[in-house]
């Protein structure tokens, strides 16, 4: 059934394979169609991570799959939890590049904020992930293992139905996502197949600095929630903040996007438009040009869009102080490349402010 054990090949990592995939690679493994179903069962329903534990397999085909296949998560370099709650976690790839996935919990959801990109094309000047420039897109398993190891943490293996801690997906971590469209695209649609990781598409959202031809392309073929990052009220602040001009998120910083006059110009902009502004107080990073707005000057802000009748609610900054709040996100991948690389720290779980060292 299996391809000859004496050709010496590095094992296929199973995870991240799509549905088609899956079948294709059985198909070729001399099994039978329905194999594919049950691993696809076993990998992003159960979450298994070893053959040996499918029980619903035969123990010889176990074996002839160990052999030749593997199902791996990025490694966990090292987990951070927050007073709060949050929790963040930098992942490491086989190349030891680098990112960060961050849970955010609340009352009535559980908000996972997963990475596209290890750095980011984009250099907005108010964000930390933007200080460090694109080393390469995430593959779909890269994406979909964030998830994963997201599930492993919260312990949701088998996929709950309900009274679930990981309820949406944000992909607002480090990166662009509409410029690694088909490796999101492919990670989004095994999260939200039913019979695996079963995210609804309605809980999650992708946010874009205004990737504009890929925009529709999102909406087509995914059908999520789409967040566009604004900013700015002129296209001459916009140019200054976010490298794409496009014309629903603004961060709030100190006397630069903040005012009166700014928030009614906002207004005028949205007119017509069926909107929501989400407002996001600016979380500030070692080195950060910008402070970030009163909590009088962000209400005032708030206010003027409110009575125009448009929703502005106005974010809770979370994890703050082990830096996985909004913009802060940026792996250690950078001055590591500058160091002698040495051994890989053990995964261990702390709570202590700073950002990884």
């Amino acid at each position: 059934m299996s391809p000859d054990p004496s050709i010496d090949r590095p094992r296929l990592n199973l995870v991240g394979l799509s549905r088609a995939e899956l079948a294709a690679e059985m198909a070729g493994f001399g099994a039978e169609p329905f194999r594919a179903r049950q691993l696809w069962h076993w990998i992003y329903h159960r979450g298994s991570t070893d053959f040996a534990a499918m029980t619903s397999l035969a123990k010889g085909f176990r074996e002839q799959l160990a052999a030749v296949y593997e199902l791996r998560r990025p490694e966990i370099s090292q987990a951070l939890a927050s007073a709060d709650g949050t929790r963040k976690w930098l992942l490491r790839f086989d190349d030891r590049q680098e990112v960060e996935t961050v849970h955010i919990p609340e009352s009535d959801r559980g908000t996972l904020c997963v990475s596209s990109q290890v750095g980011c094309t984009l250099t907005c000047t108010f964000c930390h992930t933007g200080t460090q420039r694109l080393v390469r897109n995430l593959s779909a398993a890269e994406i979909v293992g964030q998830i994963m190891i997201a599930r492993d943490a919260l312990g949701e293996w088998p996929s709950p139905k309900d009274d679930r801690q990981l309820t949406n997906i944000v992909l607002m971590g480090m990166g662009e996502p509409l410029y690694n469209f088909d490796n999101v695209a492919a990670a989004m649609k095994i999260a939200m197949d039913p019979e695996g990781l079963a995210v609804s598409r309605r809980k999650i959202t992708l946010s874009t600095s205004g990737v504009v031809p890929m925009i529709s392309r999102c909406g087509a073929e995914l059908g999520v929630n789409l967040a566009i990052s604004l900013h700015a009220v002129t296209d001459a602040l916009r140019d200054t903040l976010v490298p794409l001009n496009i014309t629903f998120e603004y961060v709030m910083l100190k006397g630069i996007n903040d005012s009166p006059a700014e928030a009614k110009e906002l207004v005028r902009l949205l007119q017509g438009i069926p909107a929501k502004v989400n407002l996001i107080p600016f979380n500030p990073w070692p080195g950060a040009p910008y402070e970030c707005s009163s909590d009088m000057a962000i209400k005032a802000f708030s206010d003027i869009v409110f009575n125009a009748g448009y929703s502005a609610p106005v974010r809770t900054p979370r994890g703050r102080d082990i830096f996985a709040a909004c913009g802060q996100l940026k792996s250690a991948s950078v001055r590591a490349r500058r160091t002698v690389p040495g051994p890989v720290p053990a995964s261990e779980e702390i709570a202590a402010p700073g950002i990884f060292g």
